[in-house]
């Protein structure tokens, strides 16, 4: 790739993380005012799993998740109008304000969906790459999790009847070493996640899941792989997420994690990391700072389009119960 497709490349992945922590910037700004009624399971510090995966899959990959989905959301859809709709449970949202924070979607665009039930969409992703295999379509899915997803059978499950039947799924597993409070040394009897999932008949690569071009070409390259092999793939990505397990403080007091871990992390912000690379790039201050107040008017504009949207009708909380209503 050369320097100017690179940085055609790096602007689209820097708007793809920055949109993401200015969205849940405002989040963490109006959620104290008790307009967005939903519990908020946020993605900062994890941005670039999202943008740098969901971009190498493009728009034909078909992606499921879980409940910390407001990156994969708008990794995949850039739509912060139905993003904040669904936040403050308008008839503007995703789902008419049905959903809420843990349960968005957009099947147009591939999100098919997300879960709040740990590991549960894992054999949904599998199964979707079953079906796309006896269509004879080439999309790929991908099933974004985390760690704590690794401890529940059902990932073991899913992963061995995909490498099994050489489905075209990607397993990817955002770690940021929590299950809730609990480390991953006090949780799981294996050193090595990459060597204990490369026994099986899958391509597995690992890497630091903060900086976003780099998760973008591990992604191209396993993806590559993956059809080269007729394989599925696990793609393993250390991050760090910032504020509590569930809300939108930092939670440092606590005494799980430290604040000296978070400022090491911090060093390696994926939006610090992303700037910096666009001016090493040649890309000028003017034209970044153009992108970001863009991208803040965006976000502006989705929050205040969602505190005026009307509230659904009561009758809309009876469709949508049964298949076909």
């Amino acid at each position: 790739m050369n320097k100017s497709a690179r940085a055609i490349l790096n602007k689209k992945l820097y708007a793809g993380v920055y949109l993401i922590r200015k969205a849940e910037e405002f989040i963490v700004k109006n959620y104290p005012d008790n307009g967005m009624k939903t519990p908020m399971h946020m993605s900062m510090g994890q941005e670039a799993t999202s943008v740098g995966v969901c971009e190498a899959l493009g728009p034909r990959g078909q992606i499921v998740g879980t409940y910390r989905s407001h990156a994969l959301f708008l990794a995949k859809t850039k739509d912060t109008k139905r993003f904040f709709g669904e936040m403050y449970g308008k008839v503007s949202g995703v789902a008419n304000g049905k959903a809420g924070s843990m349960h968005l979607s957009s099947p147009e665009h591939g999100l098919v969906c997300v879960s709040a039930v740990v590991a549960s969409t894992i054999p949904e992703a599998v199964g979707m790459a079953f079906a796309n295999r006896m269509k004879q379509d080439d999309r790929v899915v991908a099933a974004f999790f985390g760690d704590g997803a690794m401890d529940a059978g059902v990932f073991w499950e899913s992963l061995n009847f995909a490498c099994l039947k050489r489905l075209p799924v990607l397993f990817v597993c955002e770690d940021n070493d929590l299950a809730v409070h609990v480390f991953a040394k006090n949780r799981q009897g294996f050193d090595s996640m990459i060597d204990l999932i490369s026994q099986y008949n899958c391509v597995a690569l690992e890497a630091e899941g903060t900086d976003v071009e780099q998760v973008h070409q591990l992604s191209v390259q396993i993806l590559g792989l993956m059809k080269e092999r007729n394989q599925p793939g696990f793609l393993h990505l250390k991050c760090y997420r910032y504020l509590e397990h569930v809300g939108v403080k930092e939670d440092f007091h606590v005494g799980y994690r430290s604040k000296e871990d978070f400022d090491s992390w911090f060093q390696r912000d994926p939006i610090l990391v992303q700037r910096r690379k666009l001016l090493e790039l040649g890309i000028q201050e003017l034209e970044i700072v153009d992108i970001e107040q863009s991208l803040d008017k965006q976000a502006e504009e989705g929050v205040e389009s969602a505190k005026t949207a009307d509230f659904p009708d009561t009758k809309e909380l009876f469709k949508g119960v049964f298949y076909g209503e």
